[in-house]
């Protein structure tokens, strides 16, 4: 690797470390040693299994849905939703909600919808005993702890960036003044990939701030089976509340302290690097003849996270190479944007990934 390369690695390691290393010290020792941190990483464990077995009342199959979900929820993350009509995912998204004991909130995204009717907006009330009129904030939607942006590029890109802040830093700004979101503040959105009439493409911008791009597909011959089996009965599930916001919030801190080794994090920044096009030739033909943008150093950093989240329900309290493979798909499908050729021969940003995780090799030492 050339000199100057190796310089823009060790400024991408160190932008993604800010991130990803808050808890831990400057000589690199793990922050996970007190006996409740140990603890805390054995609830967030059982409380993953409890949330499953919750969830599973109502939601069947789906099992990689249902883990990155969760991962999202553990990071503090947000994750778009793609998948066609009928699959369960606004059914999902609610169940979890249920089972978490949050405040739901759901917004049917259309043309017609304003920013306001996503924020709120302040409107005159008169006191009855005074008769004095004085302008009030009344509390949109985005005021709940997971709110459902359904079929969110159904509606310009107007309304679609009242979201963006809100995502980005969890407040709101109406007329001047800003509004904070109670936490935990998730946002999980929804989009139905066959239809394209009277639909706005998400921003690029807002795009890179879904932690996931989650695909959902059909149930297998099985389980569709069960499906409608159990939901063309009476169905009155009565959910545990395992886990609560509280915990969820403590599991988010959690998260950022698990250790991860240098070799690891440089292998994500170079799994992100190579996404880029290059135009003297750097990167693989294959990233320069079909991609026109590669992904940000959001992706390295979300990959770091959701790897360090992965490592705790897995029992583990360090990031592997695998970790940062497994979430290569959800966190880089939505941050690649292909040019006119790959559109051409048909070529996806998930075949664009698999290359990927061909082409930027592993370090042989593994961990």
């Amino acid at each position: 690797m050339a000199f100057k390369e190796e310089q823009d690695v060790a400024e991408a390691e160190k932008e993604v470390a800010q991130v990803t290393a808050e808890a831990v010290d400057g000589s690199g020792a793990a922050a996970l040693e007190s006996a409740d941190d140990i603890d805390l990483a054995d609830r967030m464990q059982a409380g993953r299994e409890q949330i499953i077995s919750e969830v599973r009342k109502l939601i069947i199959g789906q099992e990689e849905v249902i883990e990155q979900m969760l991962l999202s929820l553990f990071v503090g993350g947000n994750s778009l939703l793609l998948g066609v009509p009928g699959l369960a995912k606004t059914l999902l998204i609610h169940t979890v909600a249920e089972v978490l004991d949050l405040k739901f909130s759901r917004i049917q995204f259309t043309p017609d919808l304003m920013p306001s009717d996503i924020t709120g907006t302040d409107i005159i009330q008169e006191d009855p005993k005074t008769g004095r009129r004085s302008m009030v904030f009344a509390p949109g939607p985005i005021f709940a702890n997971i709110l459902l942006a359904d079929e969110i590029n159904r509606t310009p890109p107007k309304t679609q960036s009242a979201l963006l802040e809100a995502m980005q830093e969890h407040r709101v700004t109406v007329q001047g003044t800003t509004y904070v979101l109670e936490e935990p503040f998730y946002v999980f959105a929804t989009q139905n990939p066959i239809e394209l009439e009277g639909t706005y493409p998400l921003p690029e911008a807002q795009l890179d701030r879904f932690m996931f791009k989650i695909i959902m597909d059909h149930l297998a011959e099985d389980e569709e089976l069960e499906v409608v089996r159990t939901t063309t009965g009476i169905q009155d599930p009565k959910f545990k509340h395992a886990v609560t916001g509280p915990d969820l919030i403590a599991f988010q801190r959690l998260v950022r302290k698990v250790p991860v080794p240098d070799a690891v994090l440089r292998y994500a920044v170079n799994l992100v690097r190579t996404t880029r096009p290059s135009p003297n030739g750097d990167s693989p033909d294959f990233i320069n003849k079909w991609v026109a943008y590669g992904a940000s150093v959001r992706a390295a950093q979300y990959l770091i996270l959701g790897g360090k989240a992965r490592a705790l329900t897995k029992g583990r309290y360090n990031v592997s190479f695998d970790d940062v493979r497994a979430l290569a798909h959800p966190v880089l499908r939505h941050r690649i944007l292909t040019n006119f050729h790959a559109e051409s021969e048909g070529v996806t940003t998930g075949e664009l990934v698999d290359k990927l995780l061909e082409a930027v090799p592993v370090p042989s030492s593994g961990l």
